[in-house]
């Protein structure tokens, strides 16, 4: 058999890499938890016709087939991979809306799949950690600035650069697009979406030749995504270009209790920023996107928004409020390359020497009485010299060895070399060798 060859897009970390990642996810699980966030996962795959419906092209969705499938087995090809978990949630809102409590306030921290072409950052397999807070029939305004709250403390705890949110309000946008007499508001949004990637001069070619705006008209559409500020003073900048209409001034309301509440509470996390659009359709409200300091290259690595209709039936609706963490875009870039790491590459502190294979037995007894205390423990694999075993376990980051012996245990700390005397049922390593630490920067 040839050597196998990695995938593109399909990321496989190292132990001591998935040590940090595990670690993130526990730390956002506690956050969300301490936000008041219930823990759900949903499966894999969803009926195609659901995951084409808001937004996202078919070119992007895997999809299911068994290579045997015959007759009625052909059905699975109408199923797809889900390519985010908020429209997998929705349909889980409506499934379960008589067993659930609202305002449902969810949290999910699963895979998904998009075949988009792989770069850094952008996998075809990934992870993410999801928050929304639904309602039914309506949902009040202030969780739209609770949520980025939360995110401030989920980021905060993170070993990744300082972030910041960039938030608009699709109101404001909608409504100042309506009030410059554009005929599709909702596809001047789609375009406006485009600015990063196709730049000023593209884009005012782009709405008058395909929505008809004037030149005027067009300008108007730049100036209002250059508006940016950390404070509300981006709501009289809005004003003085001179265009009114009274979903604008809904949204420039929402816009600016967001802003001003974050700064209070979390300062310098939130800034507006009116180029920021959302594609998706199913946008109506607030809508977010975070950057890196320094890593702005990897896009957005938390994105959502509002939404009031994804979540409908036809006779109820479940209006939310979301926003995704993109674990993999965030970290992975960031474990490639050394700048974040894990202080050893198995979750053992202790490591028991063997002086003889018929030992074992007793190494193993010793080792048991340290795990039901809580230390990570192994015993040696093989009963070599105690050096080669001291070597087996600085090779992996292990912080200590324990000699046994009828004499009296010993316990040597393999990165000073020093060795003492201990009870093996009273002695604790410190709390920062219990379980590995999570490093930044780069390595010497």
């Amino acid at each position: 058999m040839s050597r196998p060859q990695p995938l593109s897009g399909f990321p496989e970390l190292l132990p001591d890499q998935r040590i940090v990642e595990s670690q993130v996810i526990d730390h956002l699980r506690r956050t969300f938890e301490m936000h008041g966030f219930a823990e759900i996962q949903t499966r894999s795959v969803e009926p195609l016709d659901q995951l084409l419906r808001k937004g996202e092209t078919s070119k992007e969705v895997y999809v299911l087939r068994r290579l045997q499938a015959e007759g009625e087995d052909a059905s699975d090809a109408k199923l797809g991979l889900h390519f985010d978990l908020t429209v997998p949630f929705a349909r889980y809102v409506l499934e379960n809306a008589g067993k659930l409590h609202f305002p449902f306030r969810r949290y999910q921290i699963q895979p998904a799949w998009r075949g988009e072409r792989p770069q850094e950052g952008r996998y075809r397999e990934f992870w993410q950690a999801d928050v929304d807070i639904v309602d039914r029939d309506k949902l009040p305004g202030h969780y739209e600035v609770e949520l980025p709250l939360v995110i401030a403390d989920a980021l905060r705890g993170l070993p990744i650069p300082r972030a910041r949110m960039h938030v608009n309000n699709r109101k404001l946008s909608q409504g100042f697009y309506q009030g410059l007499g554009l005929s599709d508001p909702m596809e001047t949004l789609r375009m406006v979406d485009k600015l990063d990637k196709i730049g000023p001069e593209a884009l005012s070619k782009l709405l008058q030749e395909n929505l008809g705006a004037s030149p005027d008209q067009a300008e108007a559409c730049l100036k209002l995504a250059e508006i940016s500020s950390a404070d509300t003073s981006f709501v009289e900048r809005v004003r003085a270009l001179g265009v009114s209409d009274p979903l604008l001034e809904e949204g420039l309301s929402e816009l600016s209790e967001l802003v001003e509440t974050a700064a209070e509470v979390s300062p310098g996390f939130v800034v507006a920023d009116l180029r920021i659009a959302r594609g998706l359709d199913y946008y109506t409200g607030t809508v977010y996107e975070t950057f890196m300091e320094g890593r702005e290259d990897l896009g957005s690595i938390c994105s959502g928004g509002r939404y009031d209709t994804l979540a409908s039936d036809g006779k109820n609706t479940f209006p939310g409020v979301g926003l995704s963490i993109g674990l993999s875009r965030a970290l992975v870039p960031l474990l490639k390359s050394g700048q974040v790491r894990a202080s050893r590459s198995v979750p053992t502190c202790v490591l028991v020497a063997l002086p003889a294979e018929e030992d074992r037995r007793d190494c193993q007894r010793l080792a048991q009485r340290l795990r039901s205390r809580g230390i990570a423990t192994q015993v040696s694999p093989a009963a070599s010299k105690f050096g080669k075993q001291i070597k087996f376990a600085d090779k992996r980051g292990i912080p200590f060895v324990l000699f046994p012996s009828d004499a009296g245990n010993e316990v040597r700390d393999v990165r000073s070399g020093e060795q003492v005397p201990i009870d093996a049922d009273t002695w604790m390593p410190p709390q920062e060798d219990l379980t590995p630490q999570v490093l930044m920067g780069e390595q010497n």
